[in-house]
């Protein structure tokens, strides 16, 4: 890992997990030329997924931090993927899927958690665009999934 990210991540107080292995048919990173494609992650906090349905019975500050969680997941499977971060030009995209009651209309406000993460520990780099919906039901019962696209050296 980067030092500075390493130093940045230590800062807030958060370290990096280790990269979750697939829960179904599929690979968690796609190389496609100078391009990573990144698998929906879900949030882990102490070993457990982060559960719940925002506007039911979980609140903004709830899914803020599980989409942080999915972040530092997305970071993770980076750094797993390439050996270090230092090959990270940009992240491209991300997709924010928010676990939502029907009346809930704040998943930008959830997605910011991860926006504000990568763009702390990319600096300009981190900057991106971002789709962020709600959805019914995700998987294992999740508040937040974010997948990303990212450009690398």
């Amino acid at each position: 890992m980067s030092e500075t990210i390493e130093k940045k991540l230590a800062e807030m107080g958060l370290t990096l997990p280790e990269a979750a292995a697939p829960v179904a048919s599929y690979v968690p990173v796609v190389r496609s030329g100078n391009l990573l494609h990144i698998s929906g992650q879900l949030p882990f906090r102490d070993g457990e997924i982060m559960t719940g349905r925002l506007g039911e019975d979980r609140d903004l500050a709830y899914g803020e931090e599980a989409a942080r969680r999915c972040a530092l997941m997305l970071v993770a499977q980076m750094e797993r993927v390439l050996g270090s971060l230092e090959q990270v030009e940009r992240i491209v995209k991300l997709g924010v899927f928010v676990n939502s009651a029907p009346h809930f209309t704040d998943q930008p406000k959830v997605a910011n958690g991860a926006s504000e993460l990568m763009q702390t520990l990319f600096g300009e780099a981190g900057r991106h665009a971002r789709s962020a919906v709600g959805v019914a039901v995700l998987p294992l019962g999740a508040a937040v999934e974010v997948d990303a696209i990212v450009e690398i050296s």
